[in-house]
């Protein structure tokens, strides 16, 4: 019996999905430029044909790596945009990123080094200034929730609480299984969600 279209989509998007995963270990414990097509493939287990058949090389394939990540920051903040007050709003944002940092911290490695990229890097600067800009968004995002809570200082204030959350995702990444995590949630919910 034939696959489904929708059978094909599926395994499709698995096999994109493994290709993914492969890269962000190796770009991450190697590097991008030391990654070869070769190791991505090895680490897969996959066919060289088949990840030629999605991606046209290991650009395309980081900026699908790129691609998807922003699109995780926009479900997050649609997510919270749908609540009803900011500090449910800030609630969602904390707990979000938090717990994707401890499930995955190595992907917050990944693009947190990849943000760090010098200017002089033309290859891996677009992608750079992509996730720059996409974080931009989230912070006049945020501070546009805590004017609405009527804090004095709202840039300020979403500053302080951008920097803390950052913090805190940092160190998370950093000593994935050594942190008191639910208790770092518990405070800065605390701190910034309170009224």
């Amino acid at each position: 019996m034939p696959r489904t279209p929708e059978e094909n989509e599926r395994i499709r998007q698995l096999s994109k999905q493994k290709i993914r995963a492969a890269a962000m270990e190796l770009f991450t414990k190697k590097g991008y430029y030391a990654t070869t097509i070769n190791e991505v493939v090895k680490q897969a287990g996959i066919s060289k044909g088949l990840l030629y058949n999605y991606y046209k090389g290991k650009e395309e394939l980081l900026s699908e790596m790129v691609e998807h990540r922003i699109n995780e920051v926009i479900e997050v903040m649609e997510g919270a945009a749908a609540l009803e007050t900011p500090s449910e709003q800030l609630k969602h944002i904390i707990e979000g990123a938090i717990d994707n940092i401890h499930e995955n911290p190595e992907v917050h490695r990944f693009y947190l080094h990849l943000q760090t990229q010098p200017e002089a890097d033309e290859e891996l600067i677009k992608y750079s200034k992509l996730l720059i800009k996409e974080n931009a968004r989230m912070f006049e995002f945020q501070c546009e929730m805590f004017e609405r809570m009527g804090v004095r200082e709202p840039r300020n204030r979403s500053l302080y609480f951008s920097t803390v959350l950052q913090g805190i995702m940092f160190m998370i990444s950093t000593y994935p299984h050594k942190l008191p995590v639910e208790e770092l949630k518990k405070q800065i919910i605390h701190e910034f969600c309170s009224t």
